[in-house]
């Protein structure tokens, strides 16, 4: 494998651009393929949002969407990462890339194998190394957190976020009905527990106009919004679409990668060379 071959990873969401933006500053060539409509809360930081804005900028590095792998080498001359909506990951096949990463974060596999290329990581859980793919990275907050696997499976999911600031799933807002939500408060704005950060809709035209009966989405917690999801999206109840962070003096962290997701992208790029200098 060159430095010159190609890493395909599956998802651009928050902790998919960590690992893309580690590689890509280590110089390796990236394309991140995601659904048509991604739902990233931490959008600041996820370059899934080039596929509604065309571009997404994370410390530095731009992803830009593209309509056909055929422009991908165009906006890898740019110095850009190119991002390709593909849900299946059928461009795959096509494309026959030296290593792939699902770093989806679905807690299931959604359809990666060992086959896709010579290296195949799956990120957290819902992968097994050796079976379906090559090796696995822990997802899980903890002593093992960012751990290499070359055999058995990342910890299950608990259902429960990990600790800042003394919170845990107090922090995470999850939607209280069906809907379209209408955003009040964005991304950075410090609020008190009971304000009033966004409402969901019953209905949305096509221009953005909501309507029908409407539920108010209080703060659970007095913070700063570290991540909403995009204004407009429809989701069902439950859904996850806001993460609170206690900590007021944190603002910067809105905006630049987690340490949960350099670690995991640091041991995806281990991973990566290691790949490299066994194989060169």
């Amino acid at each position: 494998m060159k430095r010159n071959s190609l890493i395909i990873c599956r998802g651009g969401g928050d902790l998919a651009t960590g690992i893309v933006h580690r590689l890509h500053r280590a110089g390796f060539r990236v394309l991140v393929l995601e659904t048509d409509h991604p739902a990233a809360i931490r959008r600041q930081v996820s370059f899934c949002e080039a596929v509604y804005e065309g571009k997404a900028t994370v410390e530095g590095v731009t992803a830009q969407r593209i309509d056909s792998v055929s422009e991908m080498e165009e906006v890898f001359a740019r110095g850009c990462v190119p991002l390709f909506v593909d849900s299946k990951g059928a461009s795959i096949a096509e494309l026959h890339p030296d290593v792939v990463v699902d770093a989806i974060i679905a807690k299931k596999n959604l359809g990666t194998t060992k086959e896709m290329a010579p290296l195949v990581i799956g990120v957290g859980p819902g992968f097994t190394a050796g079976v379906d793919v090559d090796l696995v990275i822990e997802s899980m907050r903890g002593h093992n957190l960012a751990r290499i696997l070359e055999e058995g499976s990342a910890l299950p999911n608990t259902g429960i976020p990990g600790n800042i600031g003394g919170f845990t799933k107090e922090r995470v807002i999850h939607a209280p009905t069906e809907g379209f939500i209408k955003n009040i408060h964005q991304i950075g704005d410090v609020v008190e527990a009971g304000t009033e950060i966004a409402r969901i809709y019953e209905n949305m035209d096509e221009s953005g106009n909501f309507s029908g009966a409407s539920v108010a989405v209080p703060a659970t917690i007095t913070g700063i919004i570290r991540g909403l999801i995009r204004e407009g999206y429809h989701f069902p109840k439950g859904f996850k679409i806001a993460d609170i962070d206690p900590r007021e003096g944190e603002l910067k962290n809105c905006f630049t990668i987690s340490d949960k997701a350099r670690s995991i992208g640091g041991s995806v790029l281990e991973a990566v060379c290691h790949h490299v200098n066994t194989c060169s």
